[in-house]
């Protein structure tokens, strides 16, 4: 649960401060990365894991300054990136490399058989979680399950080569995630993000 609510955090994200929150930056992600789609703010809110008062404000805000558009469809209000703007395609660049690796590994091994759960660990989920530092160089990722290893490696070397970072994958048996090694403890102490699942 803490490292829920560490990544629940909404000061400007370590990896990309030019974001005015983390928050802020998942939204965007949300609605600006592959796979992002029209949502509601409802919808948007669950995906970022924000309430949903603090999603609306961040939503008017990146409305207003042309960012985002929406739409009304009977009593919902659905947003969308906005296309015609000129900050989508630099903020998409920024997006894909300090918070892609969640969104793009979520798409991706969502469509593996066999992943029961996966968060990233390291240096770089220390990060995203607001642990100062200095900025990672590569990307850990922790997959619990009983996947094909061959589609979880070939998945990492497609995120990879979209966010000009090393994704490493470890993948783990429910038992073998179980075990009480040093390197196991060190993990579940330290601060993970969520990808697929609870970290657990």
């Amino acid at each position: 649960m803490d490292n829920i609510l560490r990544y629940m955090r909404t000061e400007a994200p370590l990896l990309a401060p030019v974001f005015r929150s983390d928050g802020q930056a998942r939204l965007l992600a949300a609605l600006l990365l592959p796979g992002g789609d029209e949502l509601s703010i409802t919808e948007l809110a669950e995906r970022a894991h924000l309430a949903y008062a603090t999603a609306h404000r961040e939503i008017g805000r990146l409305i207003e300054a042309g960012v985002l558009a929406e739409r009304q469809v009977g009593r919902t209000r659905l947003i969308r990136a906005n296309q015609t703007s000129p900050l989508v395609a630099p903020l998409r660049a920024i997006l894909l490399v300090a918070t892609g690796p969640v969104v793009l590994l979520a798409e991706e091994l969502s469509s593996i058989a066999g992943v029961n759960r996966a968060f990233l660990y390291g240096s770089f989920a220390a990060r995203v979680s607001g642990v100062p530092g200095a900025a990672p160089a590569d990307i850990d990722l922790m997959v619990i399950g009983s996947p094909d290893p061959v589609a979880i490696y070939d998945a990492a070397r497609r995120v990879e080569a979209i966010v000009g970072r090393p994704v490493n994958p470890t993948v783990m048996s429910p038992v073998e995630w179980a075990d009480e090694s040093g390197f196991l403890t060190e993990v579940r102490a330290s601060p993970t993000v969520p990808v697929i699942g609870d970290p657990g």
